[in-house]
């Protein structure tokens, strides 16, 4: 059974930091690209940012410079650093992990930043 936990979410003042993880288990083929997504209630989830198995990386525009990704391929692990944090980060952020066949989504974890 594929599972993907994140953990890592939690309260922060604005300008603060916060460290996201998601391990994925369960998954037999390789997976090709693991990305963070969030979503505030009443909007569509959106992308944050991806890393494919070579490392390459993509970054939603509001988030770049500020966020990074990376991964562990042998672990299955993504991460996702937040830095200098803003009100408008608050979401529920989702792990996502592909692989050729498949998708695969965590459960999501709260980031609530206040101001």
């Amino acid at each position: 059974q594929v599972q993907l936990v994140e953990s890592g979410g939690g309260s922060v003042q604005a300008g603060g930091s916060l460290r996201l993880s998601c391990a994925a288990s369960g998954i037999t083929f390789g997976i090709n690209v693991m990305g963070w997504y969030r979503q505030t209630p009443g909007k569509q989830r959106e992308l944050v940012a991806t890393i494919s198995s070579g490392s390459s990386t993509n970054y939603a525009p509001s988030v770049k410079g500020r966020f990074t990704i990376s991964r562990n391929n042998a672990r299955n692990t993504a991460y996702l650093q937040m830095n200098s944090l803003k009100a408008e980060d608050t979401a529920v952020y989702y792990c996502n992990a592909q692989t050729v066949f498949s998708e695969h989504w965590g459960q999501g974890t709260q980031v609530t930043v206040s101001s």
